[in-house]
């Protein structure tokens, strides 16, 4: 099912791995209607490494950035609040871990080691899916030069990248990972913007990809969980934020349809919908995985997701765990059932 995606990435090879011609007819058998599937999500978590940093890295866009990270930022993301969602998350055990973007802060290339450690506390890369974020590619080549060091977090199932290679964004994505009734489809829409913009853009290429990927696995009764830092629809965050090309996007979803939809970017928790024809696909958002805040909307944050699949469709309950700043951990906020 994905042999067009294949031949578009030429610096790809095929996996050794006995289960890549399983993943890639995709033979989903019916699933126990008692099994649950959770997942876990979380975004944003801005890792930031300013030691040893030279002038040259610098000048450029960088510079507004780390001034309004010793301005504010600093003050608002911490090391140890990602470190306790990390203990939270290995005591919740979900069978799998999603983070919609923004792994780093300015982009350089200690802050990308920084996050190769941080996707190796949370799981391997068979249970950890990733994309990236507008502040991943913060300026003109940063994630290319570094995405190989997250490949394996990224890439589709059976693929490999070439190790120590540029890799070129729009040659990984639209991404597709299946784990047992779900398949993750991660879309990129970093790219480098001027200095007062944090924009994004999927790109013609990839959205058409992204419609024959939604398509296919609809087809095979997967749960699709489409997986982008900026969020698809207006009124999430600013004119500055907005996603260029949602518009076209919204077009996909409507004609090709999805089960939910999982974003970062805006630094607080949201729940929207995007209406589709016999439906609506649920658009959710978290706050920064590293926010200690005064403000508690804006405070860290990871939801927990259970799927299961019912005789007349899907059921999907949400716990929402956040940072209580007082008890220095995470407790359970709010729980819900998502309707469709």
């Amino acid at each position: 099912m994905i042999r067009y995606y294949i031949r578009e990435i030429v610096i790809f090879v095929k996996s050794s791995d006995a289960r890549f011609d399983e993943l890639r007819d995709l033979r989903i058998g019916p699933m126990n209607t008692n099994a649950t599937f959770t997942l876990a999500h979380l975004s944003d978590p801005h890792l930031a490494y300013h030691h040893g940093i030279r002038l040259a890295d610098f000048l450029n866009k960088r510079l507004f950035g780390y001034i309004k990270w010793r301005l504010r930022r600093r003050s608002e993301h911490h090391d140890d609040v990602l470190a306790e969602m990390i203990q939270d998350l290995k005591r919740s055990r979900p069978d799998h871990i999603v983070v919609t973007g923004d792994l780093t802060h300015l982009g350089l290339p200690a802050e990308f080691a920084k996050a190769k450690e941080l996707l190796s506390h949370l799981g391997s890369p068979s249970q950890v899916t990733i994309i990236p974020g507008n502040h991943d590619a913060y300026v003109d080549g940063a994630l290319d030069c570094r995405l190989s060091e997250w490949a394996d977090y990224i890439v589709s199932d059976g693929l490999k990248v070439c190790a120590g290679t540029d890799t070129a964004v729009n040659a990984v994505f639209p991404s597709l990972r299946v784990r047992d009734p779900v398949a993750f489809v991660g879309v990129s829409t970093a790219q480098p913007c001027s200095t007062f913009l944090a924009v994004g853009c999927i790109g013609e290429d990839q959205l058409q990809r992204l419609q024959k990927m939604l398509i296919e696995t609809g087809q095979k009764g997967l749960f699709r969980i489409v997986l982008i830092h900026h969020p698809p629809i207006s009124g999430v965050v600013s004119w500055r934020k907005r996603l260029i090309d949602a518009e076209a996007l919204q077009e996909i979803l409507q004609h090709c349809g999805a089960e939910l939809i999982l974003h970062g970017h805006a630094h607080h928790r949201s729940l929207s919908y995007l209406d589709i024809p016999g439906g609506r696909i649920p658009v959710i958002g978290v706050p920064s995985a590293s926010a200690a805040g005064e403000n508690t909307k804006r405070r860290a944050q990871y939801h927990l997701y259970r799927l299961s699949r019912k005789v007349d469709g899907w059921e999907v309950r949400v716990c929402v765990r956040s940072y209580v700043n007082m008890n220095k951990r995470f407790e359970t906020e709010d729980e819900y059932r998502l309707t469709p």
